[in-house]
């Protein structure tokens, strides 16, 4: 009897952008070493890899913001202008956090520093090619603190305009402002089930899939501000 052949999932596609070439050869070195992801070209400033980035179909950019022709941030804006279907984690040496708020609002899935362990570089490309964010040990209250200063805005409330209970609009707010589970259920005196289950009804609503890109969806679109 025959048997079926396994197939094995697509490797993740990686595109490198760092202008220093000892540093993208021992980067496409590591990657290659570790299962499951395949090194699809490199770029020594941003006008190259803009280029690089329509012609190879990559999954995922390793983008350094400070790169000649073309930094980080312009290369960023120029992708989202572009619409091209590919995610971008800003690989560098040192970073602020404005620059992290500005790289998010471009459309960066996330920041990790050249410093990181292997194993949290593998862990966060694996992250923002499953279409999350990862901002390293910066917390969700912090850069939504950020994002606020970056964003002025008339207070508006727009939670009916994405179907939000009062109750999810409550627990929208206390997410933003950096609040656990249990405190939620404590604050509001309502189950942590009862938490989860209101958390999971926001995601469903406003089509976000964890507490960061709902703190960005938040404020980007104004919902707390009337209630903060």
């Amino acid at each position: 009897m025959a048997s079926l052949a396994r197939v094995s999932p697509s490797p993740i596609r990686v595109l490198i952008a760092d202008d220093h070439a000892l540093f993208r050869d021992g980067l496409r070195k590591l990657l290659e070493s570790e299962e499951g992801f395949e090194v699809v070209g490199e770029a020594p400033d941003g006008e190259m890899l803009v280029a690089l980035a329509r012609k190879t179909q990559a999954d995922v950019i390793l983008l350094d913001l400070a790169m000649p022709r073309q930094d980080g941030m312009e290369v960023l804006r120029e992708l989202a202008a572009s619409q091209i279907p590919i995610r971008t984690l800003v690989l560098t040496a040192s970073i602020d956090k404005d620059q992290i708020v500005r790289a998010l609002k471009l459309g960066a899935y996330g920041v990790i520093l050249k410093e990181s362990t292997t194993q949290r570089l593998f862990d966060s490309i694996r992250c923002v090619m499953a279409g999350q964010y990862w901002v390293g040990r910066e917390s969700v209250s912090d850069l939504v603190r950020a994002l606020r200063t970056v964003s002025p805005g008339e207070p508006t409330s727009r939670s009916k305009e994405f179907g939000l209970t009062p109750r999810e609009m409550e627990i929208v707010t206390l997410v933003v402002a950096g609040y656990s589970n249990p405190d939620i259920a404590q604050r509001c005196s309502i189950s942590e089930q009862t938490v989860k289950h209101h958390i999971s009804n926001i995601f469903n609503k406003l089509g976000v899939s964890n507490r960061l890109e709902l703190a960005l969806f938040a404020v980007n679109h104004r919902l707390t501000e009337a209630a903060s």
